[in-house]
């Protein structure tokens, strides 16, 4: 599944989303609830309550793209809190799709600002 997503952003919808919204449900869910662009290169992630299956939301140039994944066995990682929003790093949404938590403790975290080295 686009282990290689071409979106400037990734969004994750944390919590579960009803699966039978389509387009504009799922677009409403991004503008209203979160006021977030949808026009701005950037890819929505949306789980079910199941954990097995995913949509993706994201914006061609001329329409929206509509991706369902659903797994045979296991489940994703996702995050369970309410009404959240976050925007991923691409190292994170591969760590998704493969089934870990984006979370990851043993990563290097990326240092903010510089760091003075004498």
């Amino acid at each position: 599944m686009l282990k290689n997503l071409s979106a400037d952003n990734i969004y994750i919808v944390c919590g579960h989303t009803d699966m039978r919204k389509s387009i504009d449900g799922l677009a409403a869910i991004v503008q209203h609830q979160y006021q977030l662009d949808l026009f701005n290169n950037s890819a929505f992630l949306f789980c079910g309550r199941r954990r097995d299956r995913l949509k993706v939301l994201l914006w061609e140039d001329d329409g929206f793209l509509l991706l369902y994944k659903r797994l045979e066995g296991g489940k994703f990682n996702w995050p369970r809190s309410k009404k959240e929003v976050r925007n991923l790093t691409h190292e994170q949404y591969i760590w998704l799709m493969q089934g870990l938590s984006i979370d990851q403790p043993k990563a290097i975290k990326k240092l903010e600002g510089g760091v003075d080295i004498c």
